[in-house]
Order: C-alpha cells, then structure tokens, then sequence
C-alpha cells in the first residue's frame, strides 16, 4: 500500500477527441489501449475518451472529447491554461528536432526561449490550442 495516491494519467479536453489523441500519439511514439483505435473500415468514430499507454502499456495521456471547451489564450488571461504538460529533451539538438516534429504534427510555436542558456526551451500549442513546452533538462 503506497503513501500516496499515483498519477494514473494526464487528461485533456478537446472539442476533436481523436484530433488530438493522434497528436499526442505520434509526437510521443504511444499507443491506444486495446479496442480504441480508429476504425478501418470506413464506419464512423465516434470516440468521445481515448486512452494512449507507453510502450510498458502504462497510461499516459487520455483525450476526452468536450464539445464546448474552449482553447487557451496564452499567455493572454482571457482564456487562461488550465494546466500544461513539459516534456524533458536531452540536448539543444533535440530540442529543435522535436520542436519541428511537433509542428509539422499541427502545434504552434507560442514563445521561443531556445537560446537561454540555463534552461532552453519552447512554449507550443498543440491542435486543441493546449500550451506544453519542450525543455532541455
């Protein structure tokens, strides 16, 4: 029995529930946990909770379709960022590989602090207009 409750997932709302779940597929090499995928067969997807698991089949990231949210105006207050994820990179190399990757993927370069030399990093939205940044660590 653990001391503490355990981070079971990150989710995120989206008005484009599988939108954004192939974003965060393809920029973090996940997968759908078993039956989620989409259909190949030309039927609908009507898939409105997405859960996307590591290559140990642990969760990561759920995508949960929300019809009404509406995407943050960072790093402007009208809408503000309900939460954002960062994700570590080892060298400023891949810091620009990454960055380039998650923009052909549909996110946005929001701020650009590539050049510090404590912490390089880039603020980007995803599709859902959802601030995460890549950080040299």
């Amino acid at each position: 029995m653990s001391d503490y409750p355990v981070l079971l997932h990150t989710a995120i709302d989206a008005q484009d529930c599988r939108g954004l779940a192939e974003f965060y597929r393809t920029l973090l090499g996940l997968h759908y946990r078993e039956g989620e995928a989409p259909p190949t067969d030309g039927s609908p997807d009507d898939a409105d909770w997405l859960v996307l698991l590591d290559d140990g089949g642990h969760r990561v990231v759920t995508i949960q379709e929300k019809s009404d949210t509406m995407p943050p105006t960072w790093p402007s207050e009208a809408v503000p960022m309900q939460m954002h994820m960062d994700f570590r990179v080892p060298t400023v190399r891949d810091l620009e590989r990454h960055r380039e990757h998650a923009e052909r993927l549909g996110a946005r370069l929001l701020y650009d602090r590539s050049n510090d030399e404590g912490e390089p990093l880039y603020v980007l939205a995803d599709p859902a207009g959802h601030p995460f940044c890549l950080l040299v660590q």
